[in-house]
C-alpha cells in the first residue's frame, strides 16, 4: 500500500462491526496502516457520515465523548480533503459521467482532490477505474 488511498465510510463502519470478524479486521489493518504510513486519507464527507453512522446505527452506539476520542484519534489525522466549489463540480461532472450518487461521485472527487490513486471501499464495482483513481474492495 505504497500509493495514497482513500479509505471510504464502510471501511470504518466495518472496523466496529463485530457481526463479521473477517471484515472487521481487514478495516482495522486498513486504518492502522493509514495512521502508520501517512498514506492513507479521508475527506470531510467521511466524517461526517462515520459520526451520523456511529451515534444512530451502530448497536451499543456511540456516546458523545467516545464520538470525540475517536475524532482527535483516528479522523482527524487521516482527513486531508475539504470541500471546495471545484470538487463539487468534479462530483457533479464524475455523476453524469457515471451514473453514480451524488455522493458516491463526491468520494471519487475526493480521493482525485486528495492525489489518491485508489479507493478502499466495498460500494463500487471492484477494479473499477474512475478518473485515475482505481476502486479496490478489500473484502473480496
Amino acid at each position: 500500500m505504497s500509493d495514497k488511498y482513500f479509505i471510504d465510510t464502510n471501511i470504518f463502519v466495518y472496523s466496529f462491526d463485530t457481526k463479521s470478524k473477517l471484515k472487521q479486521k481487514k478495516a482495522e489493518q486498513i486504518i492502522d496502516q493509514a495512521l502508520i504510513e501517512h498514506s492513507g486519507i479521508v475527506s470531510f464527507q467521511v466524517i461526517q457520515e462515520f459520526m451520523n453512522a456511529a451515534t444512530r446505527k451502530f448497536p451499543g452506539s456511540f456516546s458523545i465523548s467516545e464520538c470525540r476520542l475517536y475524532l482527535e484519534k483516528v479522523l482527524s489525522r487521516l482527513c486531508e480533503v475539504y470541500p471546495t466549489i471545484g470538487m463539487y463540480q468534479q462530483a457533479l461532472a464524475i455523476q453524469s459521467e457515471t451514473g453514480f450518487s451524488f455522493y458516491d461521485s463526491l468520494i471519487v472527487a475526493a480521493a482525485q482532490a486528495g492525489g489518491c490513486k485508489i479507493i478502499y471501499s466495498e460500494d463500487f464495482q471492484h477494479g473499477q477505474k474512475i478518473s485515475g483513481v482505481t476502486i479496490q474492495n478489500p473484502f473480496i
